[in-house]
């Protein structure tokens, strides 16, 4: 089982004090950080902050910080105008980073790098959201922390970051004053984190709720994708593994990935027999069947939710091709192998 820090990460601050909100976070966004990202955050702030959907910032507050007054452009080109200058990070309880697109990231921006040095040694939590996590260690913050990396990041941290084993199996990692997520919805299941902590967990059951989310998730769920298990130095292969890790639920078909990567369907049959000595099909059935053991294992969905969130026709036909790959049905599996329930965070 995994193991999240559950220990306070904030040394002696007082996280309650100061203008009668209970949380308050300053907001860093990088150069064409990932919209998606950020307002999933703010808004289970903003939603917990006041009673209803008034958006007071009662409970809690949020600041977009930069250093200049400039709008700030997304990766989806929707700009963003800052509140406040940079200052001083000890005014907030959390400074978060919001990356985006990783070419972006590879770049060196001083002033946010300083900002979030100066928060770190003012014993201010720091958080990354998406690639944000790439940005708190290209600025020197994580060595000796868990970082928690998108499985469609993970190949790309392990070749341009050394110093750090990154986390790319489950939505968040709370580790001492280090708290990063995966991105996407998982920035909203992270700010839950933060509102049941300091507000309570009513309030953050109520953001999600208005989101459209059934419930929180704790840090060690699952992420939707998770790391491929096929190993492979064929870039060709690689990204090809990757749009069938993308399509599990619809399965694409070979032809239609070949054409994807602009090669033709036999030359990436014989590319995938030469890397890992199986046919793309092959390859794609082994995943998808490693993702019904994950979902076995880890949840207590039905057999037939099973199937279709795998992208089988029903339950006979999982059970069939489960049996013939392994020896046992998915049932007789669950009985061997029942979920655990989660701990909490």
């Amino acid at each position: 089982m995994r193991h999240q820090t559950t220990s306070p990460p904030y040394g002696k601050r007082d996280l309650s004090s100061g203008h009668g909100a209970r949380l308050r976070v300053g907001i860093v966004l990088s150069r064409r950080f990932t919209l998606c990202a950020f307002a999933n955050f703010v808004d289970v702030l903003r939603l917990a902050a006041d009673e209803g959907d008034r958006s007071r910032p009662i409970r809690c507050r949020w600041s977009v910080l930069a250093q200049q007054m400039r709008p700030i452009l997304s990766s989806s080109g929707v700009l963003v105008q800052p509140q406040e200058l940079l200052g001083d990070p000890a005014r907030f309880d959390y400074i978060v980073v919001v990356g985006g697109l990783l070419d972006d990231v590879e770049r060196t921006d001083r002033h946010i790098d300083a900002f979030l040095r100066s928060a770190a040694a003012a014993r201010v939590p720091l958080v990354g959201l998406c690639t944000g996590t790439f940005i708190l260690h290209r600025a020197g913050l994580m060595a000796g922390y868990r970082g928690c990396v998108s499985w469609f990041h993970h190949r790309e941290f392990l070749a341009q970051f050394d110093g750090l084993t990154p986390v790319s199996d489950q939505i968040f990692v709370v580790d001492r004053d280090r708290l990063t997520c995966a991105g996407g919805a998982s920035t909203a299941h992270l700010a839950a984190f933060l509102v049941e902590r300091h507000i309570g967990k009513s309030a953050a059951t109520k953001s999600l709720h208005i989101m459209m989310i059934s419930d929180a998730e704790q840090g060690d769920a699952p992420q939707p994708g998770f790391t491929l298990d096929i190993q492979t130095s064929d870039s060709v292969v690689h990204k090809a593994l990757l749009l069938m890790q993308q399509c599990l639920d619809v399965p694409l078909s070979i032809t239609s990935i070949a054409r994807q990567l602009n090669v033709g369907k036999r030359r990436l049959e014989r590319r995938f027999r030469t890397a890992i000595d199986k046919s793309p099909s092959e390859a794609f059935l082994e995943m998808r069947l490693a993702l019904v053991q994950h979902l076995l294992e880890n949840t207590q969905r039905s057999i037939a939710s099973v199937a279709a969130e795998c992208g089988f026709c029903d339950s006979s036909h999982l059970s069939r091709l489960f049996r013939r790959r392994f020896g046992i049905t998915p049932q007789e599996f669950r009985k061997t192998h029942p979920a655990q329930p989660r701990m909490a965070a």
